[in-house]
């Protein structure tokens, strides 16, 4: 399927923050199709027609708002990975930033995860390649470590970043565990499992 073409790019002025933190405060708590471009609009005082001005389309508005999901995202995960560490201790802190983020209620990082491409087939290939794009991190990340041949990378990786999606799901914040325990936890487990 083609990327989507905007009829116009989104306007650049100060209500358009506000319009993308409603957007995705919406959508992470309802879904996507469950919230409209008027309750958008209601949710920062703007006309539903106003909204129009900035994005053509709610399918636009969706792609800005999983853009700067991946941007909290990517920019959190890159700041956490110290470069000369050793390849576990990398992939670790990329858990670690990627929990935080995720567990602080970030209504940027829970669209991507509620919002699956599938289910916006007019913006599906847009979503998939912004997704694929943070992904590629972990690509890198898994492919460094010292695994016994015949690893299937992609599959770890994969269950990885579904672990890491899903603990938004069980966590609690008032619990024992933080972010940072538990990736280590999830990497030390990782690591014994390759030696059993």
């Amino acid at each position: 399927m083609p990327a989507l073409k905007s009829a116009r790019a989104p306007r650049s002025d100060s209500r358009l923050s506000d319009l993308l933190d409603a957007a995705a405060a919406l959508f992470a708590q309802r879904g996507y199709a469950a919230t409209s471009m008027r309750d958008i609009a209601l949710a920062v005082k703007m006309l539903p027609g106003s909204v129009y001005y900035h994005f053509a389309s709610k399918e636009e508005l969706l792609v800005a708002v999983y853009e700067a999901g991946v941007g909290e995202l990517e920019a959190a995960v890159r700041a956490g990975v110290a470069p000369g560490d050793a390849p576990w201790q990398q992939l670790e802190s990329a858990c670690r930033a990627h929990l935080e983020t995720v567990l602080r209620n970030s209504d940027y990082a829970q669209v991507l995860i509620r919002v699956h491409p599938e289910d916006v087939p007019d913006a599906a290939e847009r979503l998939r390649g912004l997704r694929a794009g943070y992904e590629d991190i972990f690509r890198t990340l898994v492919a460094a470590l010292p695994l016994p041949a015949g690893t299937d990378r992609r599959t770890l990786r994969l269950m990885l970043l579904g672990a890491l999606n899903w603990a938004r799901v069980w966590f609690d914040p008032e619990g024992r565990q933080s972010p940072r325990a538990l990736a280590a936890k999830f990497i030390s487990f990782l690591k014994e499992a390759q030696h059993a």
